[in-house]
C-alpha cells in the first residue's frame, strides 16, 4: 500500500488466543496480564478470532475459531462484549493497539449468513456447499462473485469494529479473498480511521499455484501490497523449515529473505515470525537449545520487517497449545529480559529506514544482516546451526562491545570467532 508507514517495522506485535492465554481464558484475565505484556516492549496486541465458533462438524469440543458462526458477536465464553471493549480501554491505556482476526474465506457450516444468504456462498460441482480445499471440512467457503451485497456485508462489519475502537485486522489466508473487495473494504474502513493496520495472512506460494491450478483465484505476495501494510513471511517458510528439518541449507533462507528487497514495493513491511498458531515451537523445532532458541529470536528481530511473538515465545516454550481445546500455553525457561533489549532495538530508526544488508556467510548455519544509517551501524551474527569457526564481518579490527551480554569481542582481520551467544555490536559514526 503506497500510504503504508515504514514506522510499522519497528513495531511488535504479540499473538494471543484468549480462550488458552489465562486459566479463565477470558478478557479479564487478559487485561491482568496487559502490564507485563506491555513492560515487554509490545507494540500491538493481536487476537486470534473472538467470535462464536460454529458447532457443525466441529473439530475437537471446543472448535476451531476460525469456524465462525457470527461475526457481529463475541464468543460468550470469553466474556460479553463489555469486556471485550474494556480490553480495547485498557489496551490503549497502556499506549499500545489491538487487532483482532477476520475470517472473510469462509464461515462455520452453521452460521448465520450460510442460513440467511445461501446464495452467497461456494457449491461444488455436485450443488452441495462445500469449501475449495479438502481438509478444511468444518467450513463452507464464501462465493464473492455471485452478490456485491455481500461485500457490503462484510465491509460493515470491519466498520462495526473499527467504530468499536479495534486498530486494525489481520485477514486470514487473504490471498484466496478476492483483491478488490479488500480494496473496497480498506476504503470502507478509512472512512471510519485511516490508521486501521492491514495484515495479509498470504499464504505459501506453493499453495497459490496449488488454488490457481484448481481453477480459482489466489493472489500473489506482490499482489497483496496493493492494499495490505503488513504480510506474514510464508514466502520464505519453506526455506525456514527446510533448514530446521535438515533438508537444506541456511544459504537457501538467507537468500531468499534477501530476496524480499528485490521483489516488494519499497515500503513493504514483512511480520517476522518464528512460530504462531499453526506452526510448531522454534523450541520444538531445535529440542530445547536454548542457545539456538536466543540466536533465532535474535536473528529474526534482525531483518527488516515488525516482529511477531507468539504468546509463551518469552518463555522458551516448545509446547503449542491445541487449537481445538482448552489448552494452557506452557512455561519453560523465561527469555523475557533478552527479548526487551531485541524490542527495545527494534525500535531504533535505522530498522526502519536504514539500509539493510543480508550477508552470507561461508560457513553455513550462521545469519549475518547488518543495519546501517548516517548515524550508526548495527551488526547482528546469530549462530543458529551452533557452528564452530571464524567468519569473516564488515567491521574493522579492535575490540566490540556486545550490546545484548557485555561481553567484550575481538575483530582480527575482519574476522570474529562464532560463539553460543548472539552477537550484536553498535558502532556510533
Amino acid at each position: 500500500m503506497n500510504k503504508t508507514s515504514i514506522k510499522l517495522r519497528n513495531n511488535t506485535l504479540y499473538q494471543i488466543f484468549v480462550r488458552n492465554h489465562t486459566p479463565e481464558g477470558t478478557f479479564k484475565g487478559l487485561i491482568k496480564d496487559l502490564d507485563r505484556i506491555k513492560d515487554l516492549g509490545v507494540d500491538i496486541l493481536y487476537l486470534l478470532p473472538i467470535h462464536p465458533i460454529g458447532e457443525k462438524n466441529r473439530k475437537g469440543s471446543l472448535g476451531s475459531p476460525y469456524s465462525i458462526k457470527n461475526y457481529r458477536e463475541i464468543n460468550p465464553e470469553l466474556g460479553s462484549l463489555n469486556d471485550f471493549l474494556d480490553l480495547i480501554e485498557e489496551t490503549h491505556k497502556r499506549n499500545m493497539k489491538l487487532i483482532i482476526d477476520v475470517v472473510f474465506n469462509h464461515t462455520s457450516r452453521d452460521s448465520m449468513l450460510l442460513k440467511a444468504h445461501p446464495e452467497w456462498f461456494y457449491k461444488d460441482q455436485n450443488g452441495q456447499f462445500n469449501n475449495r480445499v479438502g481438509e478444511w471440512w468444518d467450513i463452507t467457503d464464501f462465493d464473492y462473485t455471485k452478490d456485491k451485497n455481500l461485500w457490503i456485508e462484510l465491509a460493515d462489519t470491519l466498520k462495526y469494529y473499527t467504530t468499536l475502537g479495534v486498530d486494525g485486522f489481520r485477514c486470514d489466508v487473504a490471498s484466496l479473498v478476492p483483491i478488490d473487495f479488500w480494496k473496497y473494504a480498506r476504503k470502507e474502513v478509512s472512512k471510519i480511521n485511516r490508521k486501521t493496520i492491514w495484515i495479509s495472512e498470504s499464504v505459501h506460494g506453493g499453495f497459490v499455484k496449488y488454488i490457481r491450478d484448481l481453477g480459482f483465484e489466489a493472489w500473489s505476495e506482490s499482489e497483496i501490497y496493493q492494499v495490505f501494510d503488513m504480510a506474514y513471511e510464508y514466502d520464505v517458510q519453506p526455506y525456514f523449515d527446510g533448514y530446521l528439518k535438515g533438508q537444506r541449507p541456511l544459504k537457501d533462507y538467507l537468500e531468499a529473505i534477501a530476496r524480499q528487497d528485490e521483489i516488494y514495493p519499497a515500503n513493504y513491511v514483512k511480520m517476522k515470525n518464528l512460530e504462531n498458531h499453526d506452526f510448531e515451537r522454534i523450541a520444538a523445532y531445535v529440542k530445547d537449545n536454548q542457545f539456538k532458541i536466543l540466536n533465532w529470536f535474535g536473528f529474526s528481530f534482525f531483518q527488516k520487517g515488525a516482529f511477531m511473538l507468539y504468546a509463551g515465545g518469552e518463555y522458551s516454550s516448545s509446547h503449542r497449545p491445541d487449537l481445538f481445546e482448552k489448552d494452557l500455553m506452557k512455561r519453560n525457561n523465561d527469555i523475557s529480559e533478552y527479548l526487551k533489549k531485541l524490542i527495545k532495538i527494534k525500535k531504533r530508526s535505522v530498522f526502519s529506514s536504514g539500509i539493510y544488508q543480508v550477508n552470507i556467510p561461508e560457513i553455513d548455519g550462521v545469519g549475518y544482516n547488518t543495519f546501517e544509517n548516517e548515524q550508526e551501524i548495527w551488526h547482528g551474527i546469530f549462530n543458529v546451526g551452533q557452528v564452530s569457526g571464524r567468519i569473516k564481518t564488515k567491521l574493522e579490527d579492535g575490540l566490540y562491545r556486545n550490546q545484548l551480554s557485555g561481553k567484550m569481542l575481538k575483530v582480527e582481520n575482519g574476522l570474529i570467532d562464532l560463539i553460543q551467544d548472539p552477537i550484536v555490536i553498535k558502532i556510533m559514526k
